[in-house]
């Protein structure tokens, strides 16, 4: 009751017919229940996390944190600000594996910068036994919390000293510490509160990614296309038009249609997403309208479509482009009359619905060719948003590989924390075709393959591994007269003109078997194809047109 009493006045209720909504009106809320659990819970971080799901607050958010439910560190580093190294030694043998303790008895806060810095957790002598007053450790305990940043702090006093325990807690300590610990109790503590304040510092982290705009929902951007991009997003969310996202594959096209409609009026509505790709006209037109019984050999039940599911809500549309012609005025008139009829049935059923669909294609193109309507382009064209692909926004690369490594990390259980300077050179120089989702999966692999805290060159594919030694500085003899340069080419045309002669050339060696040679490259099948049909590579070719083979610094290939 305690902890509900605490946080009451921190979120604000939304009630509606369909369901209730919880919407915490700041972070704070979050480092409310984060504390409270960690208090009176000893699972910690977890009964936070419970909490949490069972709220179902700040949906922004709420699929970042919670993959935050456990907050653990293998080394514990602890600082003991006492005069007394004696119990400082005593304390530190006591603690055992996973715990390194420092003492240091000095009682000015600019003097033990360094400490802090160090400190996971911070245990403050004011014993009355101890040699600094009481007055200069409560003093000392003040100018710790007037830092910026500082380590949770723990303060250890006689267990009669009721009172100042009270003051030190007024003061802003985490917790107190009766003389003499119990090493147990002091093990749970320590670990205890160092989640607790790593729990604060990812909620201020997450708001201050929101505030700054790094994030929309649940896409991450720096780069100034993206910022661009999520101002547009935020200024068209509240009004209820049709939008067309329009990008690559992969660039996140679904992330931003959710965070649209989460923005706007409909978000408390349902969001009901679909793909038009790869499918027969008929199961689209089922699909998408439904059906009545009896309509079709083997339509034993009516059956709701995702146009009437997404009712007072939001439809996403993904692969609108590859929507059959037969199907596009019945979409039209969803659009323009705000009604339909399911397969077999002549009753019209309206629907209030708003429709964001997205597209790897040119509409424009295929309107001229005949291919897709115009009326309904126009229609679905209210407000264009692209997507730029990975490529064009490298500044970003960093900020999503360092997301990607911790969720990964996390998912796994794994030990990574870091990428090493090589393998951030090369996630930053490669071309990435596949874009976020590429991404995400390179860094995924990384992961699963590591053993350590940081990821190394060797645990991504054979086409990123090539970039790391193409850019490896090579060092000429003095003796050797330097030969005429070449004429000089952009750096996409020689990262080109590399990955199409280490293809064509595993492509020879293997006798143009393509699954043989995919496995030789440690690259899919499938991605194989796309890279022979975008470097134009051809079976009757016999030759690797390499410039300089015997000088170059890349030795041989296979």
């Amino acid at each position: 009751m305690l902890l509900f009493a605490t946080v009451k006045c921190e979120y604000r209720v939304f009630w509606n017919a369909k369901k209730p909504t919880i919407v915490f009106s700041s972070c704070r809320a979050l480092v409310v229940l984060a504390r409270a659990c960690a208090i009176f819970g000893r699972l910690g971080l977890n009964s936070f996390v419970t909490i949490y799901k069972a709220l179902g607050c700040w949906p922004g958010l709420s699929a970042w944190v919670l993959e935050k439910e456990s907050v653990e560190k293998e080394l514990l580093q602890i600082s003991f600000l006492s005069h007394d190294s004696g119990l400082g030694e005593a304390i530190a043998r006591a603690l055992g594996d996973g715990f390194s303790l420092r003492t240091n008895g000095s009682t000015r806060v600019d003097q033990l910068q360094e400490l802090l810095s160090w400190s996971d957790v911070l245990l403050l002598d004011l014993r009355q036994s101890a040699e600094q007053a009481e007055e200069t450790g409560l003093r000392l305990l003040d100018d710790i919390n007037a830092q910026p940043a500082h380590p949770p702090i723990l303060v250890l006093c006689d267990a009669e000293n009721r009172p100042l325990m009270l003051r030190t807690i007024e003061k802003g300590a985490t917790d107190s510490i009766p003389n003499p610990p119990n090493i147990l109790e002091l093990r749970l503590l320590f670990r205890r509160a160092y989640r607790m304040s790593a729990a604060e510092r990812e909620l201020r982290h997450l708001n201050a990614l929101q505030i700054s705009g790094r994030r929309l929902h649940g896409l991450l951007g720096s780069s100034p296309a993206m910022q661009e991009l999520f101002l547009m997003a935020e200024r068209i969310a509240p009004c209820d038009v049709n939008v067309l996202i329009t990008g690559e594959t992969g660039t996140g096209k679904e992330l931003l249609a959710r965070a649209i409609h989460h923005g706007g009026a409909r978000g408390s509505g349902p969001l009901i997403a679909f793909s038009c790709a790869n499918l027969p006209e008929t199961l689209v037109e089922d699909e998408l309208f439904g059906h009545e019984k009896g309509a079709f050999t083997g339509a034993f039940l009516a059956r709701q479509g995702r146009v009437e599911a997404a009712n007072h809500g939001t439809l996403f549309l993904d692969e609108i482009g590859d929507l059959g012609l037969g199907l596009q005025p019945k979409l039209l008139r969803v659009l323009q009359e705000k009604t339909f009829e399911r397969l077999g049935s002549n009753k019209t059923i309206n629907v209030d619905i708003r429709l964001i669909s997205a597209t790897n294609r040119n509409l424009q193109e295929m309107v001229q060719q005949g291919k897709f309507r115009e009326d309904l382009f126009y229609r679905l064209n209210v407000v264009e948003l692209r997507l730029p692909p990975l490529r064009e926004r490298r500044d970003d690369i960093s900020l999503l590989a360092h997301h990607f490594l911790q969720r990964s990390s996390e998912l796994f259980h794994k030990k990574a924390r870091r990428f090493s300077p090589a393998m951030m050179q090369a996630l930053e120089q490669y071309n990435w075709p596949g874009n976020v989702r590429e991404l995400e999966n390179v860094v995924q692999r990384a992961v699963v393959l590591s053993d350590g805290h940081t990821l190394e060159p060797a645990q991504l594919p054979a086409s990123l591994r090539s970039i790391v030694t193409v850019e490896e500085p090579v060092v000429q003899p003095a003796a050797v007269e330097a030969e005429p340069e070449s004429p000089l080419m952009s750096y996409e045309d020689e990262i080109r003109r590399f990955k199409r002669n280490l293809i064509l050339r595993t492509l020879r060696e293997y006798g143009w078997r393509k699954a043989e040679s995919a496995r030789a490259l440690g690259v899919a099948r499938g991605y194989l194809h796309r890279l022979i049909h975008q470097l134009e590579i051809h079976e009757e070719e016999t030759e690797v047109p390499e410039k300089e083979p015997d000088t170059s610094p890349l030795g041989p290939v296979m």
